[in-house]
């Protein structure tokens, strides 16, 4: 958790789905008015795109619109911007600067909120895309009430990132972080969100963070065994990709919605202590697996290695993995195709 002072923390919690404020001309973190033409910032920060060579390659929008790294970006008033965003992206460049690896020695608090501020960032652009969408998406994310009741429940621990915070016995968020064997015609950097699963995953280098933003943890517990069995070895970008399913798939089948809770505070204290339990009105935690929807996003995310069902679904009863060989053991995968 980043030290906090006392007299410069103030704990009043900033909802700006009351009003569904979350562009212009209204600061994305505490709300405050603010100035359109200057007082802005860019989701993936100035670091990032400047290391990785960001600022002009593009992002495709829910619309099917374009926009690049550097005209990504979210309101956010000086205070806010020099107080508390440019500190934590200042923590993470120059634990980064030697090598990705860095990304290790971050606290989770820390690795939480700015993975969550990207993600939150995407979430605002879309919506405003959504004002006036190139194509109008067939499901708008203005429409969806449990989307917005989830990233509600996100904003309220996001805020640790200007309300001084601790999370009281729990991660908002489940986080894995792995290594990958990158090869010469892999980029450096890479990304890539499912808003309505809450789930975002980033790779600088060879350091991957596949994360489930709001899930208390729950599926990095229900993922113990995959992610000890993937952590000891670098993982070739095809393995990487169906971890990625994996967690996609069951962030998906997610079914207990955590809600967030502040203490009252009392006089002396210097931090909001915040407590959770899981909305969980069915008493199933997770829907059903089925195999016919985990091969989905495993189709999806395997669909630059031209992997198709018929190759999936080869054993209909085991889809095909490259984590595990035919006895459940882990693989080592060097190459792909095998040789």
């Amino acid at each position: 958790m980043r030290p906090m002072s006392a007299s410069a923390s103030h704990f009043a919690l900033y909802d700006p789905f009351a009003r569904m404020q979350f562009g212009l001309p209204n600061c994305f973190l505490c709300g405050a008015p603010l100035d359109p033409a200057v007082d802005t910032i860019p989701v993936f920060a100035d670091w990032l795109l400047e290391r990785y060579q960001l600022a002009e390659r593009p992002i495709q929008m829910l619309d099917q619109s374009t926009s690049t790294f550097a005209e990504t970006r979210i309101p956010c008033c000086p205070t806010c911007r020099t107080q508390h965003v440019e500190p934590l992206e200042a923590q993470v460049a120059a634990h980064t600067a030697a090598s990705p690896e860095g990304l290790r020695e971050l606290d989770s608090q820390t690795l939480f909120l700015w993975l969550g501020k990207m993600f939150y960032g995407i979430f605002v652009n879309e919506l405003e895309r959504e004002k006036a969408p190139l194509i109008k998406p067939r499901y708008p994310l203005s429409e969806n009430r449990a989307l917005f009741t989830r990233f509600r429940s996100f904003f309220q621990v996001l805020q640790a990132l200007r309300v001084p915070m601790r999370y009281d016995d729990f991660t908002p968020g489940s986080m894995f972080l792995l290594n990958v064997a990158t090869g010469p015609d892999d980029p450096a950097f890479a990304y890539d969100d499912d808003l309505a699963t809450m789930v975002f995953s980033i790779r600088l280098g060879n350091v991957a963070v596949v994360s489930c933003l709001l899930d208390n943890a729950i599926l990095l517990d229900v993922m113990r065994r995959v992610y000890d069995d993937a952590r000891p070895r670098p993982l070739h970008p095809v393995q990487l990709a169906e971890f990625k399913a994996r967690v996609y798939y069951g962030a998906y089948l997610l079914n207990a919605v955590p809600e967030y809770f502040p203490r009252p505070v009392q006089p002396g204290d210097e931090e909001l202590v915040m407590d959770t339990f899981l909305d969980d009105i069915t008493g199933v935690v997770f829907n059903p697996w089925q195999n016919s929807g985990y091969v989905q996003a495993l189709e999806d995310l395997w669909r630059p290695w031209n992997i198709g069902i018929a190759d999936i679904l080869r054993n209909p009863a085991e889809p095909l993995s490259y984590l595990y060989d035919a006895e459940g053991q882990p693989r080592t995968l060097t190459q792909f195709p095998e040789a």
